[in-house]
């Protein structure tokens, strides 16, 4: 691949000013620069283009550039051009120049243009230049391309050059070496030189000031001196060039870390079992535990409704990979196991990957594993919930049921699964094993070898593969350490998998136990994919490596978990060859085994070749560095190893005998091979191919740096090692993989600029995102020209080139995406865009994740006394090289930091934190045939030290050590000035702490400040004499890094860690001016680093100065220590640290809650010490915290300089501290308030005053306040409010008053449901207000009828429009990204005031989760009305999803709490154990802002110069309250029995009053309802902490707590939301919306109108109020309880309550009357849910007016009915037996029913026997009498769980009559022949004739009408019986004529019946044949019917047969007696 590459630099001498763009020409081909924008006289380009090139460079061929003056408007006009020969470019290769520009007259201009040309021929004969990096253009699939590099401000594409090639619109994108897009991704401040600098000598880097687009894009603001990013990630990394790699700031091994998980499984019914009469039980599995559901008999269609939890504490790899298995059991009990039915497997990664962690009421699919052919063998409604720590779950909200009861809609699948899936083969096969480990001790082997003389390897290896629950194993190779297996394990599962994983584990046979050798896991997701275009699983064969603990064998290893697969492997263990393949199952073809057993079968070898052509490799590592080493370590010498699989490996590696075979039979061909690519001489090769590795450094004895660490002497003498390997040359997967994975950096490192923009609120995210994306598009192009290549290399597997194909499709679309959405990138979009663009990155990172392995990873290990003791694990792709530079692993030829750490388990928590050693380590890899460039990217100035070994050709010897012969002196200056945030390492709950910094082998500590999380050092390290070896230049572009360590300085003993950071200096050299932009540095803030947690930020500056030959006296002066206090040390200098001024800061002091005791004695006299940066304030001190913990003195302030730039502010420290008597002083806990910008006061801007200016903001709030009358009101309220800009503003709060009557048109504001206010016109109301029942029939229910509305018929149907809500919101949200692209062109036209009404509720639909009750709706008003009947109009309420305090920020208003913290912060993941730390709370506020104030504010009228700023607080004397706890219900709560349930009963607590409930426990229930309210007295403050708390009741033994919440009532109380009592939405005096606080609305509204000082309200005729200059109408009626109308003007008060939020300045949302949901929380168990609670509490301060008494909230009570079945008639009833003596198919039919679960009230009807035609008639009546609750349509039985059961329980279970035919038999059990269930809310009608009924009303049950028995009462007709037969079809088994009959109790005792036929009220006797008896009650009548009727012919003649016989017989019998007598003559 050749390339010409054109750096165009700078044009200078230009004329004027203005924007220029250069356009580079060379063979026809151009490209555009960017715009240099508002340049003057030299315009700095720098960019570099490149042309791929195909054919060699001709010394004829001539390069242009031209030069414009750009326009927007008109074409650009030529300043020159400037033409070339390229004659000495082709015969140099690099050419560098300034030239004259020539105008279009041909003569020479003075504008001059400088550039650089390099020329990459094919064979390397021209000279090589440092890294090859070539580019295509990007191919666009049309040819055409269109880029927007320029545009930073402008929005167009500019130029447009045709070529004969193809047409080029638009500019080509640039790019620099280092492969970074147009944004340079600097930290802001810091500035990066061109990267090409050095080459030509030293020139200093200075931001050229005219070239404003670069600067605004890379400071993307104003180059403030104060300018500083927020610590993030990208503070270090992100400056990064060319020799240098990125450090990984995080330490610790995340994985392989027990985690607590809980997973939650609901099974509530199952259907369609397959099987006859079976009594179904469902058991749960997940890994080992087991559980089952109770029994439920002869059902098909068992409802179970049972929760089972299973708690693990376990890695999550392994947590991920267990199996929930559910089975359904076909009659199982104690003495046998039962019958399984079917199963369904997935694992617990696809729940937890699911949206929310959970799938919510979907369908499992049965299918039996010992029969594949079978199909479907049921179904299981399930939920499966699988929470982790912090993972909150939300409850989706509930379709409702009919939509559940469509189950192929609803299957239990993750989405994009088909819900028909097939059976497939998964066949993994498993080919042989190379460089396994040693597993058993040499003593026995050498006692063999000993007495039989065989050298034996050790160990004896199998392969165990696990998918899906089942296991297959190989057999055992016996002692082999390159086992052969050739066997594949062949799995038969469902296809797709819900598995996601395959374990391949090689294991050591062991008489006592097996132990695995190595795991390795494949993830099916990456060999496969799913898409249209996608391909089944697939792999290999290809070699997969194995990692694990050390190979030295040791009989207890303690790495073991290693080998199984858990956390980073620290070792080659062994590799193994493996294929997968997976075969889709024809189940019809009758040879198929049924059985899903694991079988394996032997397979055919495979030849060496199918892996790839084995190559020789060459890998070459220098260590630069070995500093940081740990202290435990450092008095032994110390070496360094490094290998690479085995090789290298010289303590515990195994022979490798076959693979040194292989070199020798390819050796001769590759040799002749690489001379001809490196025409090197003869000798050369020979030796080359001899070459023995060296693989680690000499020993070497450590060096003290301080008191903590040690480093290696090395200086200038760099050791080296190098090693040769061989391996498949599979490179181009690693190629591949590392293009993504650069994309994917480069792609982050832009989205954490962008999101730090954002975050620090600079200028213009939206360019950079541009940017961004800008450079996705243009690398996914690039990777699609790239990765095409070496297609057909050996070895290359399905995979591979399936997996290049959809990579190439994916990054393609990709890339397409990105453009589109680039641009769509505006600046009100920029963060949703930002969302979008992270799923690229995920999905880049997923790509980019090589499933089949080539080259093992090489490990860096540190050896002492020949032990291994730290590792560092470099994947080989991150260092494999490639002549593609953007092939090349991230770190190859780069200098890079690495850390070494403790293997294993040793490396968790304080172990893994402490670094083992620091190293500066130089890797390459690459074939040997590339050796030459293996020293190209190490630090120039060395001198290469070769082994010493005789022989010719010695240059090609890699060499053993470097000699560095230029070194640079340079003074390092470390301004530390604060850091923030800190992790608490004492145990007061602070630290104290000091820095210490590391630099090369020098390291130097700041003082020790005591007691501080942010501490203020102030104070400059000066590092004299630092030496760093290499060439001035590069150093400049390339620092070594800076470890900055942050400590606990402890009394005794060592200091204790609390976290790292890195950081770059920026660098001066000698020759450089210290000056801006660069000098002096900025601060910054770096991120502290604990393990992979934060610890904090730093704030600091660091800058390398170089030392030249006049010595320090050159460098910038140091200023003495100013401050005597401080002794010696350097404050930091004026240049560096921040411009302060004068802050006021004034603190609201409120009091202190829930103090702890502390040293066990109770805290008395506290007081609140507020600090920041050095200055402070005291609070007055609290006399007696017990008696009042609030404090008397309201307001103090203090002055204090803080820095102007408001992200530099230090942070605030709140402490308490307890006076002690004599003076003592003790620290309870404190608080830093880390960010002080939400506490910044600013003046109140004076127009928004002037209503005109804040109605544009709130219209899109109106929209959305004004619910159901939106649709209408809106647009004139915003005429209005345009057209009137000072006056009143008229809120119109009805549509169409007139058609409407004034009652119904306030209930419209209460918005609950839009459906019925549009359709409920005046009469409809009329008649349901007058409660007329004229009409009757199903329109006009009971329901409707005012008597029987209730709390919970409010509560309902709130829920309902929750649910709705929701929904609403996911499809508007659906709706909002499609018009998301008409959005973004409307912006760029001009958006009139209605429009913005439009857009700002869409806008808000998105953004806020539902806001209040009353934008239920939004505008759905219109779609809902076609889809649901009108509803009877309640009143609603608002049922939040979540707790009350999230909706409304905490309820910190005014009143803020801070925690306390004390003591040691745990180590556990982030935050999990802070709550323990938690001593108190401190409740005030802040307010700061900057002197001086403006004198208006201070001289309002009534302002309280005592008070500041917090004007019209109340008081904080102590208030009695009246606190109303309502308790509605509790759901899915943590069983805490064995039984998997729970006896639930409340305790609430405030202060010293508790309230159990304990002995209304409700018995096993895990959704109780409790429906209770509970008054308590409280005296805020001391009692202002509410916990309501469910206890589960325990016969025995002392009750557990299951969860409780903890409500701050305070913070409510005070609130200006009004959270005392929730307004409703709705006035009225009675009835079950009454009116529940004891002041009016009208009251309300009043004292709220004089607290904010408005004008109002001003209550004018018609119905009109005025607040402020707001008019509101409504109604003026209400009606009392005879249905008197009165006036009266509380629905005008409670209309402006319900819009509080529009009135101007004091305006805000007023809590509504609501019911929240609350999380339960169990202290033992912290982060994991308990359960919810839904609740809601009423406050009245105890000197209002007591109000009325509590709402009943009590549960309904279930009603009472009986259902009546009579069974008039079968017919059609399949005949079952063979009839006695005849044989005839005959049925003795019986019909047996039953209404509730458990058959417990099973009836039969008599027995109709001996039917031949499958007629039967009974006349027989049923009575089933049950308690129904109609609001939730669930029967209601409360029955003993067991004999052993103490109390009754209440099941619900759905309404569902189930009848069965049967056939009678004597004297063995009763056939069942079918059944039908009746879902008694909907059931098909019955067929009027026997003929007319079919299967079809039960197969169609979804399309045919319903009715429901509760609304029709009676109902007669034929139904279906059915049954499964055995192909699992439905038949029909018969037909029944029933007769269903409902009535309510008190109608059921009016007119009592008997059951069968029995008085009263009886049915007389079926008319049955006479053949319908029992033979052997009446048998002579049997014989009659039966056997004479048939049979008489048959037995007269046998009768007459009979007599012959007789008489033959006695004819025979006297005949000889007679002839005796005869002839004796008798």
């Amino acid at each position: 691949m050749m390339a010409l590459m054109v750096h165009l630099k700078t044009v200078a001498h230009l004329r004027g000013r203005g924007d220029r763009i250069a356009k580079v020409t060379f063979r026809g081909l151009p490209f555009y620069s960017r715009i240099a924008e508002n340049c003057e006289e030299v315009a700095n380009f720098n960019e570099t283009f490149r042309w791929p090139i195909a054919s060699r460079l001709d010394g004829n061929e001539m390069l242009e550039i031209q030069v414009y003056n750009y326009s927007k408007v008109f074409s650009n006009r030529l300043v020159g051009t400037f033409c070339m020969v390229l004659q000495k470019v082709a015969e140099e290769g690099h050419l560098e120049l300034t030239d004259t520009l020539i105008d279009d007259n041909n003569t020479s201009i003075k504008t001059s243009v400088t550039i650089e040309i390099r020329y990459q021929p094919m064979d390397g004969t021209v000279g090589m230049w440092s890294d090859g990096e070539f580019l295509d253009v990007p191919d666009d699939r049309d040819g055409m391309f269109a880029f927007e590099t320029d545009s930073l401000l402008s929005g167009q594409s500019h130029g447009s050059g045709t070529s004969p090639g193809r047409s080029l619109q638009g500019s080509i994108p640039t790019f620099r070496k280092a492969g970074r897009g147009v944004f340079s991704a600097m930290k802001l401040g810091k500035i990066k030189s061109s990267k090409d600098d050095h080459k030509k000598g030293d020139e200093p880097a200075v931001l050229d000031m005219e070239d404003l687009d670069r600067k605004a894009m890379r400071l993307a603001g104003t180059l403030d001196p104060d300018t500083i990013s927020l610590a993030s990630v990208t503070a270090v990394t992100t400056n990064v060039s060319n020799k240098r790699s990125k450090p990984d700031i995080k330490m610790e091994p995340s994985s392989g870390r027990p985690v607590d998980y809980q997973i939650s499984i609901t099974v509530i019914e199952a259907r369609q079992l397959i099987g006859l009469n079976m009594d179904p039980v469902v058991c749960v599995e997940i890994g080992d535990d087991k559980k089952y559901t109770s029994m439920k008999e002869s059902t098909n269609c068992p409802y179970y409704n049972e929760y089972f939890v299973f708690d693990f504490h376990v890695p999550p790899d392994v947590m991920f990979d267990k199996i929930i298995k559910l089975s359904v059991i076909h009659s199982k009990n104690l003495l046998r196991s039962g019958t399984l039915v079917g199963t369904f497997k997935m694992d617990v990664g696809t729940v937890y990957s699911q949206p929310e962690h959970q799938f919510y009421h979907k369908w499992a699919i049965l299918s039996d594993p010992d029969d594949i052919t079978a199909g479907c063998k049921g179904y299981i409604k399930c939920d499966i919930a699988v929470v982790g720590k912090g993972d909150n779950i939300k409850t989706p909200h509930k379709a409702n049921e009919t939509d559940e009861d469509d189950i192929e809609g609803n299957l239990l699948l993750p989405e994009g699964i088909p819900a028909e899936r097939q059976w497939a083969r998964f066949y993994v096969k498993i080919y042989r094993a190379e460089g396994l480990p040693k597993m058993n001790t040499s003593i026995m082997a050498n006692v063999k070898k000993a007495f039989i003389g065989e050298n034996r390897d050790l160990v004896d290896p199998y392969v165990q593969v696990q998918f899906a629950g089942q296991k297959g194993k190989t057999s055992v190779q016996k002692s082999s350490y390159e086992p052969i297996w050739n066997e594949q394990v062949i799995f038969t599962e469902l296809f797709p998998p819900l598995c996601k994983r395959l374990k391949v584990q090689i294991r050591d046979s062991d008489k006592v136990n097996d132990v695995a050798i190595g795991t390795h896991f494949i993830d099916l997701r990456k060999i496969s994919n799913d898409g249209d275009k996608g391909f089944l699983p697939t792999l290999g064969p290809a070699w997969v490596n194995m990692y694990g603990s050390t190979r030295q064998y040791t009989l207890m290893d303690e790495h073991q978990d290693l080998n199984e697969g858990l956390g980073e492997g620290v070792s080659f263990r062994a590799r193994l060859l493996v294929s997968v393949a997976v075969e889709i199952l024809d189940t019809t073809s009758p040879e198929i085994i049924s059985s899903t057993e694991v079988q394996v079968e032997s397979v055919s070898n495979i030849s060496e070749s199918a892996t790839g052509k084995i190559d020789e490799f060459f890998l070459f590592g220098s260590f630069l560095e070995a500093t940081m080493i740990d202290r435990k370590i450092g008095d032994k010498p110390i070496s360094f190893e490094i290998t690479i699989g085995n090789y290298g490996n010289q303590i515990d590696g195994v022979s490798k005998p076959s693979l040194s075979k292989k070199r020798k039979k390819d050796g001769e061909s590759e040799e002749e091979e690489s001379e001809l690519i490196q025409n090197s001489s003869e000798d050369e090769a020979d030796e080359d191919s001899d070459l023995v590795s060296v693989s680690s450094t000499p020993l070497m004895k450590p060096v003290i740096t301080d008191r903590n660490y040690f480093h290696l002497p090395y200086f200038e003498k760099k050791p080296c090692v190098y090693i040769k390997s061989w391996w498949q040359d599979q490179r181009r997967r690693l190629y591949n993989s590392n293009m993504m994975d650069k994309i994917a950096d480069k792609l982050e490192e832009g989205l954490n600029d962008v999101q730090e923009i954002i975050k620090t609120e600079k200028a213009f995210p939206e360019r950079r995102l541009r940017g961004v994306l800008e450079e996705l598009s243009v690398g996914c192009s690039r990777f699609v020209t790239l990765a095409n290549k070496d297609v057909n290399q050996a070895g290359r597997t399905k995979l591979d080139r399936e997996r290049l194909k959809s990579c190439m499709r994916e990054m393609d679309s990709m890339g397409q995406q990105a453009k589109q959405i680039r641009t769509q990138v505006k600046k009100n979009t920029v963060k949703d865009k930002l969302k979008l663009v992270q799923n690229f990155l995920q999905r880049l990172r997923f790509l980019a994740d090589e499933p089949q392995h080539s080259i093992p990873d090489v490990f860096i290990w540190m050896m002492s006394n020949n032990k291994r003791i730290a590792y560092a694990r470099v994947p080989s792709k991150d260092i494999l090289y490639s002549i593609v530079d953007e092939e090349t692993g991230k770190d190859c030829g780069k200098v890079k930091a690495v850390f070494l750490k403790l293997p294993g388990k040793k490396g968790f928590g304080h172990a893994g934190w402490t670094v083992q050693a620091k190293l500066e380590l130089y890797l390459w890899l690459g074939l040997n045939k590339q050796r030459k460039d293996f020293l190209t990217g190490l630090p120039n100035g060395f001198e290469e030290l070769k082994a010493t070994k005789t022989g010719p050709g010695l240059q090609s010897v890699p060499p053993v050590s470097l000699v560095y012969n230029m070194k640079q002196v340079f003074q390092l200056r470390a301004h530390m000035y604060q850091a923030r945030s800190l992790f608490a390492a004492d145990s007061s709950g602070l630290s104290d702490p000091f820095a210490r910094v590391f630099f090369s082998t020098h390291s130097q500590v700041t003082e020790v400040l005591s007691e501080t999380l942010c501490p203020t050092w102030d104070q400059l390290l000066v590092f004299d004499d630092v030496e760093l070896f290499g060439e001035a230049s590069e150093l400049r572009d390339d620092p070594p890094i800076i470890v900055v360590e942050i400590y606990d300085q402890d009394t005794v003993g060592k200091a204790e860690f609390i976290g790292r950071t890195f950081a770059k200096p920026t660098i001066k050299m000698c020759d450089e001016h210290y000056g801006p932009p660069r000098f002096p540095p900025q601060l910054e803030y770096y991120q502290i680093y604990r393990g992979n947690c934060t610890a904090g930020e730093l704030l600091a500056a660091f800058e390398l100065l170089q030392i030249g030959q006049g010595g320090r006296a050159d460098l910038p002066p140091l200023e003495g220590p100013t401050d005597s206090e401080r002794g010696p040390i350097l404050p930091v200098p004026l240049g560096i640290r921040p411009v302060l001024s004068r802050y006021r800061i004034e603190v609201l002091f409120w009091g202190l809650r829930d103090l702890k005791r502390i040293n066990l004695a109770q805290v008395d006299r506290p007081r609140v010490d507020i600090e920041c940066a050095g200055r402070g304030v005291q609070s007055a001190l609290i006399q007696n915290y017990k008696k009042n913990p609030n404090f008397s003195t309201l307001v103090k302030w203090f002055e204090v300089d803080l820095p102007e730039n408001e992200l530099l502010h230090p942070p605030l420290n709140i402490r308490v501290v307890d006076c002690r008597a004599f003076g003592r002083y003790i620290l309870v806990g404190s608080h830093a308030v880390s960010s002080l910008r939400r506490f910044i006061y600013s003046t109140p801007d004076k127009n928004s005053n002037n209503w005109a200016t804040a109605a544009k903001l709130m219209n899109g709030y109106m929209v959305l306040t004004n619910g159901g009358s939106q649709p209408r009101s809106s647009p004139s309220l915003s005429s209005r409010t345009f057209s009137r800009p000072a006056g009143d503003i008229i809120v119109n709060m009805d549509s169409e008053p007139g058609v409407r009557k004034m009652d119904t048109v306030v209930k419209l504001d209460a918005m609950s449901d839009a459906v019925v206010k549009v359709d409920m016109t005046e009469e409809e109301s009329d008649k349901k207000k007058k409660k007329k029942k004229k009409k009757g029939g199903v329109e006009e229910e009971d329901e409707t009828d005012e008597r029987v509305l209730d709390w919970w018929s409010k509560y309902f149907a709130s829920i309902e429009t929750l649910k709705e809500t929701l929904r609403a919101q996911e499809a508007a949200q659906a709706e909002a990204e499609e018009r998301e692209d008409l959005e973004i062109a409307a912006e760029a036209a001009d958006i009139k005031p209605d429009d913005l009404l439009l857009k700002g509720s869409k806008m808000k639909e998105k953004t806020k989760e539902k806001k209040s009750a009353k934008d239920k709706k939004k505008g759905l008003a219109a779609d809902g009305s076609e889809k649901r009947p009108v509803k009877t109009k309640v009143d609603e309420l608002v049922v939040y999803n979540k707790e009350l305090e999230t909706e409304y920020g905490n309820f910190e208003d005014w009143l803020h709490t801070f925690n306390l913290y004390r003591g040691k912060a745990g180590d556990d993941d982030e935050h999990a154990l802070d709550d323990d730390r938690i001593v108190g709370r401190f409740k005030g506020s802040l307010c700061m802002y900057k002197l001086p104030l403006s004198e208006e504010i201070t001289r309002e009228a009534g302002f309280d110069p005592n008070m500041g700023m917090f004007q019209s607080i109340p008081h904080n004397d102590p208030i009695n309250v009246l606190v109303r706890v309502y308790v509605v219900r509790a759901t899915e709560l943590h069983p805490a029995d064995i039984n998997g349930k729970a006896d639930p009963y409340i305790v609430i607590k405030l202060g010293k009053s508790e309230v159990k409930d304990k002995e209304n426990y409700i018995s096993k229930q895990l959704n109780p309802v409790f429906g209770k309210s509970f008054d308590i007295e409280a005296t805020f403050p001391m009692e202002s902490m509410l916990t309501v708390s469910v206890y589960d009741w325990d016969l025995v033994g002392t009750d557990d707590l299951i969860g409780e919440t903890k409500i701050d009532l305070e913070n409510r109380f005070y609130s200006k939301f009004r959270v005392t009592c929730g307004i409703s939405s709705n006035y009225s005096l009675h009835g079950y919306n009454v009116w529940r606080d004891p002041m009016k609305p009208s009251q309300i509204l009043a004292k709220l109108c004089k607290e904010g000082k408005i004008d109002g309200p001003h209550y004018g005729p018609g119905g009109k109020v005025k607040v402020a200059n707001r008019i509101f109408t409504g109604s003026t009626e209400i009606e009392d309880e005879n249905g008197l109308k009165k006036q009266t003007e509380e629905h005008l008060a409670l209309a402006v309550l319900n819009h509080w939020e529009e009135i101007p300045r004091v305006g805000c949302k007023l809590v509504p009357e609501h019911v929240e949901t609350r999380p339960l929380l169990n202290p033992d168990k912290p982060g994991i849910e308990q359960g919810r609670i839904e609740m809601w509490v009423d406050m009245f301060p105890m000197d209002m007016p007591a109000p009325g008494p509590a709402i009943d909230i009590s549960p309904r009570k279930p009603k009472s009915f009986e259902l009546r079945v009579v069974i008039w008639n079968t017919d059609d009833v399949i005949l079952e037996d063979d009839a006695f003596m005849t044989g005839e198919k005959m049925s003795d039919i019986y019909v047996r029913g039953w209404l509730k679960g458990q058959q417990e009230d099973k009836q039969d009807t008599d027995v109709h026997y001996h039917s031949l035609t499958g007629e039967g008639n009974f006349n027989w009546r049923f009575v089933f009498p049950f308690d129904y609750l109609m609001a939730e349509e669930k029967i209601v039985i409360s029955k003993k769980e067991s004999m052993f059961s103490w109390d009754e329980t209440e099941y619900k279970i759905p309404p569902r009559l189930t009848l069965q035919v049967w056939d009678a038999d004597h004297f063995s059990a009763d056939d069942f022949l079918g059944a039908i269930e009746l879902d008694l809310n909907r059931f098909p009608r019955g067929a009027k004739t026997a003929k007319q009924c079919s299967i079809d009303m039960i197969r169609n049950e979804q399309e045919l009408p319903t009715i429901s028995i509760f609304k029709q009462k009676r109902v007669k007709g034929w139904w279906p019986f059915v049954a499964r037969d055995e192909n699992d079809e439905m038949e029909l088994t018969g037909k029944v004529e029933a007769e269903l009959h409902l009535l309510t109790a008190e109608e059921a005792e009016k007119s009592p019946v008997g059951l069968g036929r029995n008085e009263p009220d009886p049915l007389e006797k079926p008319n049955r044949p006479d053949t319908s008896l029992m033979w052997f009650l009446g048998p002579l009548k049997s014989i009659r019917y039966f056997i004479w009727h048939n049979y008489r012919w048959l037995i007269l003649k046998a009768l007459g047969l009979i007599l012959l016989l007789l008489m033959l017989g006695l004819f025979l019998y006297s005949i000889p007696g007679y002839l005796v007598k005869k002839m004796l003559g008798a």
